[in-house]
């Protein structure tokens, strides 16, 4: 049975690793297809949230794999499907994905005489299998078909619902996107400055984000709120069906310094993750808002 401090690091490494061969896992390909979309398990339905997104994508990025769905061996054979065989060449226990649940725990202690509860999260490791990653007419239903290329255009009403929904002060104009904490606006270059067009709408989530620290009572480095910036925007861009673009060269420096506090405290993207999950379905509930007092 893996430590708390074991389970930390392997999910550090596997994090670390990632960014060493240039991958952002929290960033997926563009698809209308329905079974695409932020990682979520099939039994609840409810998304993967903290780190859990980024070992999942990592997963999916590794084995080829399309579809959001989710579920544990037991989950599958509920449904009457079967994990498929590990194929030759992976290594014993590496077909499934190994994720984390944290489960709060509240001790009682003493301190200077007096009984306080000290709070902390106990992680365990449960391992998931992919839609694709199983047989059977259920799991079939849960996976991404070939189908033949399209020329779809991205339906940005979702983003734009969202966008108006939290009454942000978002002013255009400039070069520059960015937000000013101490009058509390938006600053973004106009839309049509952008290209490809989901770029304007990554870059406002990303601005966004950062309009949700004060609201959400969020306090980090720099660096840190940037990656929560950053994984917030895919989040969200994933979610709304917004075409995110590859950005890899222009985060570079930003890169640097997240692989840095990730090998000096394993506990950094635990932190980033958990506070991202928490901005993206923050901004989602403007969206939800605005679709409730539409009808």
């Amino acid at each position: 049975m893996p430590t708390q401090t074991e389970i930390r690091q392997d999910i550090t490494n596997r994090i670390v690793a990632a960014l060493e061969q240039d991958l952002l896992p929290w960033r997926k390909p563009w698809s209308t297809s329905p079974n695409i979309g932020r990682a979520a398990n099939f039994t609840s339905g409810n998304n993967y949230s903290g780190v859990n997104p980024l070992l999942l994508e990592l997963h999916r990025m590794k084995f080829d794999l399309q579809s959001r769905w989710w579920g544990t061996y037991r989950q599958w054979s509920g449904k009457g499907c079967m994990v498929k065989r590990r194929p030759d060449g992976v290594k014993s226990g590496e077909w499934g994905c190994r994720i984390v649940f944290a489960r709060p725990v509240t001790k009682k202690k003493e301190k200077d005489g007096k009984e306080i509860e000290d709070k902390f999260f106990m992680l365990r490791n449960f391992t998931v299998f992919n839609a694709e990653q199983v047989e059977g007419e259920f799991a079939e239903s849960l996976q991404v078909q070939d189908e033949e290329p399209t020329e779809a255009v991205p339906d940005f009403a979702p983003a734009d619902e969202l966008i108006g929904g939290t009454g942000a002060d978002i002013r255009h104009g400039g070069e520059a996107a960015f937000y000013r904490p101490l009058e509390d606006f938006i600053q973004m270059p106009h839309k049509h400055r952008f290209d490809p067009a989901g770029s304007y709408y990554e870059s406002l989530f990303h601005e966004l984000a950062h309009w949700s620290e004060s609201r959400l009572g969020w306090s980090a480095s720099y660096g840190m709120n940037e990656l929560v910036a950053e994984m917030s925007a895919s989040f969200l861009a994933t979610e709304l069906g917004v075409p995110q673009g590859e950005t890899f060269e222009n985060h570079a420096a930003y890169i640097k310094s997240w692989l840095k506090a990730m090998n000096d405290d394993p506990s950094f993207i635990f932190k980033a993750s958990t506070q991202a999950s928490k901005v993206a379905d923050f901004l989602l509930t403007f969206r939800e808002a605005a679709a409730v007092a539409s009808v």
